[in-house]
């Protein structure tokens, strides 16, 4: 019984902080005054009226509803509905007033990277540039991360792009900044390089990032963008979970495609998720549990047309790129496989 007694008295004393914040109280207050004043005074005025009547007929009254099935007979009860009338009406435009205004501002607000979050399991994005852009456009085509809620983080003026599941935080990450975006609860950061700095400057930034994150949430899954991969223990010691090393990431890509024609092309079939085939990850059933590798592939090709390419080695675990053909499966093993876009073989 006793916490639910502390719930109501929170609930009541975080209403009335924002009652008085928002300057609710004296409209509300003015308003309760008159309806309590005019029915009592009409209820005497009226012999024919009952204090029940004469609050019905303030309220209508008072809101510009006027029914009509409640109305003053004697003069000193139509002096009452005109004062009432006056005075209620321009209190009443005040109140609607007010609630306008806050509706407004908190729009503004968060358009503007002004306001706090409460979500779960959400994604947080950390820099606005056309990699980001790319990023939240690839995760809206993903089924998973079609409804997420990604909050994003950058020094920029106000919310770069119409998404209903975006949201905008102004700033650069800190503590303040992460706060606003719920980080304690976030499922997954993504931290990005900031263009407007030079190479070693920008991967510094990275770093200084991931260790703000990782000193407020241990359990936030990290993706971090760098652009020296001699960077790349730093950010280990930082405990990142993922390192993309674009610079490396993109020379590999080019050398490849140069010395193999068309590399290129099903790389980028397999990392869009707009066409084509795309990677997946689901976990091992128990079926599928101490058989060898090269068994399940076999299955997964003929009952799928999916092609498994690793093994990962519990959720978070080492990644087997093709495993050996008596790579036998255990418990947490995850497959990682390449299938089209509408198959179920992932579910």
């Amino acid at each position: 019984m006793k916490p639910i007694l502390f719930k109501i008295k929170d609930w009541i004393e975080k209403t009335w902080e924002f009652l008085e914040s928002e300057n609710f109280l004296r409209p509300l207050l003015i308003l309760g005054t008159i309806v309590v004043i005019s029915s009592l005074s009409l209820s005497l005025v009226e012999p024919n009226l009952s204090l029940i009547d004469s609050l019905w007929w303030a309220v209508v009254t008072l809101t510009t509803v006027g029914y009509g099935d409640v109305t003053p007979k004697t003069i000193p009860g139509r002096f009452i509905a005109f004062i009432d009338m006056l005075v209620g009406i321009g209190v009443l435009t005040l109140l609607t007033a007010t609630v306008a205004s806050i509706l407004v501002e908190r729009k503004i607000n968060k358009d503007l990277g002004m306001h706090s979050y409460n979500f779960e399991n959400h994604i947080i994005l950390c820099e606005w540039n056309y990699r980001a852009e790319m990023v939240l456009k690839e995760l809206r085509l993903e089924p998973e991360a079609e409804k997420t809620p990604i909050i994003l983080i950058a020094d920029i003026e106000k919310k770069p792009v119409k998404d209903k599941h975006l949201f905008f935080v102004k700033g650069e990450v800190c503590d303040e900044t992460l706060h606003q975006a719920n980080l304690l609860q976030a499922k997954t950061v993504i931290i990005l390089g900031d263009e407007n700095l030079d190479y070693k400057h920008r991967d510094a930034k990275v770093i200084l990032s991931t260790l703000t994150v990782k000193s407020i949430n241990k359990q936030a899954y990290t993706i971090v963008e760098l652009i020296n991969e001699k960077n790349i223990e730093t950010c280990k010691r930082a405990s990142v979970d993922e390192i993309i090393v674009s610079s490396k990431l993109s020379s590999n890509l080019i050398s490849s495609a140069a010395i193999n024609h068309g590399i290129s092309k099903v790389i980028s079939d397999i990392v869009t998720y707009e066409y084509g085939s795309q990677l997946f990850k689901r976990l091992v059933s128990e079926a599928e549990e101490g058989k060898l590798f090269i068994n399940i592939f076999m299955q997964m090709k003929t009952d799928f047309q999916s092609t498994v390419i690793a093994i990962q080695e519990g959720k978070t675990g080492e990644t087997i790129s093709n495993p050996p053909s008596d790579y036998k499966l255990e418990k947490n093993d995850y497959l990682i496989f390449i299938a089209s876009y509408d198959n179920d073989s992932d579910k």
